[in-house]
């Protein structure tokens, strides 16, 4: 039973990454860094223009450089994560899975002239994420909330 299990899991991998691009470019543009969804349900995103994608972006009602601490904090102790980038507007990580460690990548964009963050999370291979990505986005929103409250 466990070997069926264990075989029907490297399967199940091997299909996904076989279905997708293994590379995935993370920034959007100069201007605004973050692009959109591709037409596959293993992303969202707060700046998408399909809906089944789009996620809110946080907001906050503290000092920008204040709220990028705190999302670091709360980045820090995540398991099998990484800060890839980190900018004065800008961070990107890696969120890896824990069996196969296949790599999400999350960004997020703090405008000069709003109090928000913009966010996309998106898997790297595969075609569905199963909502992993949103679960992990809405999981991140709660807790950055939830420092932010403690802080003031």
């Amino acid at each position: 039973m466990k070997n069926r299990l264990i075989t029907a899991m490297v399967i199940g991998g091997v299909l996904m990454a076989g279905c997708s691009k293994t590379n995935q470019a993370a920034a959007g543009s100069d201007t605004f860094p973050l692009k959109d969804c591709p037409d596959r349900p293993n992303c969202v995103s707060s700046i998408a223009r399909n809906q089944a994608r789009y996620v809110a972006p946080f907001a906050y009602a503290c000092d920008r450089r204040q709220a990028i601490d705190v999302l670091v904090q709360i980045l820090a102790e995540q398991p099998r994560t990484t800060i890839v980038e980190k900018r004065e507007d800008y961070l990107h990580v890696e969120f890896r899975s824990r069996i196969f460690r296949f790599v999400d990548d999350v960004e997020f964009y703090f405008p000069a002239d709003q109090p928000l963050v913009h966010v996309r999370s998106a898997s790297r291979l595969g075609y569905s994420d199963m909502g992993v990505n949103r679960k992990r986005v809405e999981a991140l929103r709660a807790n950055f909330s939830e420092a932010l409250k403690k802080r003031s």
